[in-house]
Order: structure tokens, then sequence, then C-alpha cells
């Protein structure tokens, strides 16, 4: 199991400097993945006690993992998640290309419907239509990336006689990564997702694993995607602990990640990461 860190964008490094500091140390301990977190905007009315408030800095996904991927080597760069149905799927898809060309091919770009409505009403998508955008953006951006001439006709997303280049570097586009834990999002996960992305306690990862068992019964999975890979976060930094990994690790995880929101500071961060970089693999 690979061990990864999440985060570090929300509120911790809001400098190159900061980002650049962090990035190399946590590539130095050993960590094989950086992941972001992701909000366009943020409610101003947001009521206290949540994992970060309204002003409190979020860097953009994209850019934050641009820039970690020309200060580190080898760390595989990853969103997790980014809210698709916010973005114009044409322009996402080549930013994509673009940064998995950049870093090498080390881009892992995951994926969701997101879930709070005054951002989306904010950047003018009905919420309604979330899942339904995102479906369609995924299939509209592997076009872009592997048709030799692509052309997606749908209800959101329509073009034809338009090439994009450069294309990924990563065979068949990056990996994409789906985010959630919904019946939907496990169905989306297995039928258009190189990997799932979850977060919580152990005892729900169990239960959001029979909900991937429930959904690949329910639809077809292209031999394209191979084996779906798994990626978790504790979203309760307390509850990391030796015992912890192993017990998901058992549950056949591929890629365990740290949340370093929570230390807020760079100096806490790095303790952060250093006090977790030997947990077992």
């Amino acid at each position: 199991m690979e061990l990864g860190v999440h985060g570090v964008n929300i509120m911790v490094a809001a400098t190159g400097k900061d980002t650049a500091h962090l990035a190399r140390r946590a590539e130095q301990l050993g960590y094989q993945s950086w992941w972001t977190g992701d909000h366009v905007v943020m409610p101003a009315s947001l009521p206290p006690g949540g994992p970060n408030g309204p002003a409190d800095p979020i860097v953009d996904a994209l850019v934050h993992l641009s820039y970690v991927a020309a200060v580190t080597e080898r760390i595989e760069l990853g969103t997790g998640i980014l809210i698709l149905p916010q973005r114009n799927p044409l322009v996402l898809a080549k930013q994509a290309a673009s940064l998995d060309a950049l870093s090498g091919g080390r881009l892992l770009l995951g994926v969701g419907p997101g879930w709070q409505e005054a951002e989306m009403r904010a950047v003018g998508v009905p919420p309604q239509q979330r899942g339904a955008r995102t479906d369609e953006y995924l299939d509209a951006m592997t076009s872009l990336w592997t048709d030799e001439s692509p052309e997606f006709h749908g209800r959101y997303v329509d073009f034809a006689d338009v090439l994009s280049h450069p294309r990924p570097v990563t065979p068949g586009g990056p990996r994409i990564i789906i985010g959630g834990h919904s019946p939907a999002a496990y169905r989306r996960a297995v039928a258009r997702g190189h990997g799932w992305f979850g977060t919580g306690t152990v005892t729900g990862l169990e239960e959001s694993l029979r909900g991937l068992e429930k959904a690949a019964a329910e639809v077809d999975r292209p031999a394209r995607l191979g084996r779906l890979e798994l990626t978790f976060m504790h979203a309760d930094p307390t509850e990391i602990s030796a015992d912890a990994v192993r017990q998901v690790a058992d549950l056949g995880v591929d890629r365990y990640l740290v949340f370093a929101t929570p230390s807020r500071t760079v100096a806490a961060a790095k303790v952060f990461l250093e006090r977790h970089a030997d947990l077992p693999r």
C-alpha cells in the first residue's frame, strides 16, 4: 500500500516557498502521492465547526499541483476531489493534459459532483444537474484525450471538428479517480474511473467497499480501466495509527492518505509529515 498526503493547499501552504518546502520534504520522506482539496468559493455564512471557514485560503488545486510538479521529481499529483461540474470540461481537459505532460505523467485526476449548493449556484451550475454533468464531462474529456477525431454530443457538452493538444503522456489520459460515498458514486467509479476515493472511518470504508461490490454487479466496467484502485483518507487525523493503517491495508486499499489540513501552519504540517512517514505500508 502506498502512502500519500492530502490537503496542504487548504490553509497550510498559501505561498510558493511554503508549498515547495513541504512538497520536497514529503518526497524526501517517501510519500508517494500529494493530494489537493478543492473549493472555488465558500459560503460567507458558513457556520463554525467545519474543517475550514469561508475566509481560510484554499489554493486552486491545479495551480497548486503545477507548482508542486515543478519542485518535485517523483511524487504523484492528485486532486482529491476536484468538483467537476463547476468547470468547463474542454478547458479542464486541456489543463489536465498539460499538467500530465509537464509532470511526466504524474497526474491523478480525482473528481466528484460536489455537494455545496451555494457554491454550485455561485458558479452557475444547478445543483440537481451535478451528477449528470459529471458523467457527461468525463466522457467528453476522454474523447478529447484519446480519439483521433474527438466528438461529443450531449445535453451539456457538444463539440466536433476540434483537436486539443498536447495530449496527455499517460496512455488513455490521466487516471480518473472517482470520489463519493453514494450508490451513484460507486457506479460512476466502476463505469468511468480507474479508481475510487473515499474518506471517513474504517467502518465507513467497509460499507463503501460493499457498495462498490454491489455497483460492480450492476454496471459494466470497460476493460481499458483495469482493476479499480482504492484510495482512502481518514477524515479525523487523530484516528491515524499503525493498527488502523494495517486494517485499511487488509481491506485492499492501494493508497492511504494522511490529512494535513488541521495542522494549519507549515511548521506543524512538517512535524505531522515526519511523524507519519513510517506508517506501515
